[in-house]
């Protein structure tokens, strides 16, 4: 039997996926208005300590800025413009720290998968402080955000200074001894590329009383396999397509 799970099985890949600049308050907006009631971001660590909102290690692609985010002191990175290389319409949108984010979150009553994205070598103190801030600011909400990395390494972090939270262990591949490493970790979910899932893996990570989720599941025929294996949760861009009703 599965401990109880309290997300929905929908998730918004960055926000709104695509559809508006990935990690801005804007695409949670966006998100939010095609009824998702569960969103993905990318979190990691300014070099003052703030926690921000960036999926990559280098500013080049979603902001106006160039090399390596983490580098960067809060106050540099508050003035980026994180919108327009997406569209015009989104020119000047900020970086929202993860703080700003958990306000909206929690004024919408929008539940929130923070995946730990840590700039390369500063991975144990990113979970830790990811970890932290979010135990303070959904301290008495019912329902806690999900903290998930790549990286064991920030995982550990968050067990170590925020075990209540519930944690979730992403694989791009079936690595050696991630079924141990998830243990260790006091895993809720395993989150799998989409293509990993067969009947076995389910059965599986099911028998270990974990929840199965999958990203990003842009097509339906992808989809409508994963709901037939009995899975958990998807993180989707395609928030036009799939309606999480």
């Amino acid at each position: 039997m599965l401990p109880p799970w309290p997300y929905p099985f929908w998730i918004a890949h960055r926000g709104a996926g695509k559809l508006a600049p990935e990690n801005t308050l804007a695409a949670f907006r966006l998100g939010a208005q095609h009824g998702y009631r569960m969103a993905e971001c990318d979190a990691k660590l300014s070099a003052d300590g703030v926690v921000f909102l960036l999926h990559d290690s280098t500013l080049e692609r979603t902001t106006s800025s160039h090399g390596t985010a983490g580098d960067l002191p809060w106050s540099a990175l508050a003035q980026l413009d994180a919108g327009g290389w997406h569209s015009r319409a989104y020119a000047g949108e900020p970086i929202p720290t993860l703080q700003n984010l958990a306000r909206w979150c929690l004024a919408n009553r929008c539940l929130l998968d923070i995946e730990i994205k840590p700039t390369p070598g500063v991975e144990e103190q990113t979970g830790r402080a990811v970890a932290e801030l979010a135990a303070r600011l959904w301290q008495g909400s019912p329902v806690p955000p999900l903290l998930t990395s790549f990286r064991p390494e920030s995982l550990f972090g968050a067990l170590a200074v925020a075990p209540h939270l519930p944690r979730g262990l992403l694989l791009d591949t079936l690595w050696d001894g991630w079924a141990d490493i998830a243990t260790r970790l006091q895993c809720a979910a395993i989150v799998c590329n989409h293509a990993l899932w067969d009947a076995a893996l389910v059965a599986r990570v099911h028998s270990m009383g974990l929840r199965a989720l999958s990203y990003t599941v842009n097509d339906e025929w992808a989809a409508e396999r994963l709901i037939a294996l009995g899975t958990d949760g998807i993180v989707t861009d395609r928030v036009d397509l799939f309606s999480p009703a």
